[in-house]
């Protein structure tokens, strides 16, 4: 299998308990089944086996859950900001996404595709100040490709725009907000090859009103969408960090759902986020954890970038052709 990581990865060292905000405190993990199996093999006369069945639980949408406690602490967050989980059976048996966070993966029949999220306070800096242009690594292992239903002629053609889309906002010729309306346009063609009655907009919800979320994980966020300041996208390096951020984490989901135009509305919205809100990696961490990592959110903000009036492509190129008497 080809494995693909953007060259910051190997950068990447978890700082556990001196985390600025821990992983572990904020939403819900999954017991994932394999843990679940393994959990069932410990000893009913264990301490860590009597504290896992204690907690466990099932969400809305039906996954088996970990219980918070109290100011939305994973229950086996110690004092010291450590897992007791991880100490008492060790890391490997932790659940599927504690051991992978901040990871993301992603497997396209021979290739998997492996980045950071920014929800993760120490990712957020890497990703964000990295000065060039983002590369991306490729190694090969003796793996087997993963089974999938995808039509490959649409991956090919996805993978090829992609790499366009990269490109096109590395391109320093050009502002970075001339490199994002130049990305709209590229999707919006793209898009009407993929799916000639796709449609857009129907929704007038607020542009700021998309960003808060009915879910609040972080007081902090919703601090920063109320007092927000509407300015002119600035041509940095953190900026175009951003953008490649979002297509190489997302353009190739299209495959699935060949909604392409969405996923680099993304790219155009993680931007404008960064400059709305805070200029900071602070900033695009706050927005991933209350956002990316909270499914309600997720399929919420997933939904509003195709049926949004204000998230319209035309209308994000409004605001990327920024004016001092433009509306929030």
């Amino acid at each position: 299998m080809i494995i693909i990581k953007p060259s910051y990865y190997k950068e990447f060292q978890c700082i556990a308990g001196d985390c600025p905000d821990s992983c572990c405190q904020g939403w819900e993990v999954d017991a994932d089944d394999a843990s679940l199996q393994y959990y069932r093999t410990l000893d009913e006369s264990l301490e860590i086996r009597q504290r896992i069945d204690r907690v466990l639980d099932r969400d809305e949408f039906g996954n088996t859950i970990f219980t918070l406690a109290a100011k939305k602490r994973c229950p086996f967050l110690n004092q010291e900001n450590l897992c007791d989980m991880h100490i008492a059976i060790g890391g490997e048996h932790t659940p599927y996404t504690c051991r992978t966070f901040p990871r993301f993966i992603y497997d396209f029949g021979g290739t998997r595709e492996i980045g950071l999220s920014f929800s993760c306070p120490v990712a957020a800096k890497l990703i964000y100040h990295y000065q060039g242009h983002l590369t991306f690594e490729k190694e090969l292992n003796n793996d087997l490709p993963t089974l999938n239903d995808i039509d490959g002629l649409t991956y090919i053609k996805l993978k090829n725009a992609r790499d366009k889309a990269i490109a096109l906002m590395q391109q320093d010729s050009e502002g970075i907000a001339a490199r994002l309306s130049a990305l709209l346009r590229l999707a919006v063609d793209l898009q009407e090859e993929l799916d000639s009655d796709y449609t857009e907009g129907g929704d007038s919800i607020a542009f700021l009103d998309v960003f808060r979320n009915p879910e609040l994980i972080n007081p902090e966020w919703r601090e920063r969408v109320d007092h927000c300041a509407v300015k002119a996208v600035a041509d940095n390096s953190a900026n175009e960090q951003i953008a490649v951020y979002f297509l190489y984490k997302y353009f190739l989901q299209a495959v699935y759902d060949r909604d392409v135009l969405s996923k680099v509305k993304m790219a155009v919205l993680g931007v404008l986020i960064n400059t709305y809100f805070g200029e900071d990696d602070w900033t695009m961490h706050l927005w991933s954890k209350e956002t990316e990592h909270s499914q309600y959110n997720m399929d919420r903000y997933q939904r509003l970038l195709k049926s949004a009036d204000c998230l319209s492509a035309a209308a994000l190129e409004d605001r990327l052709r920024f004016d001092n008497t433009m509306i929030i």
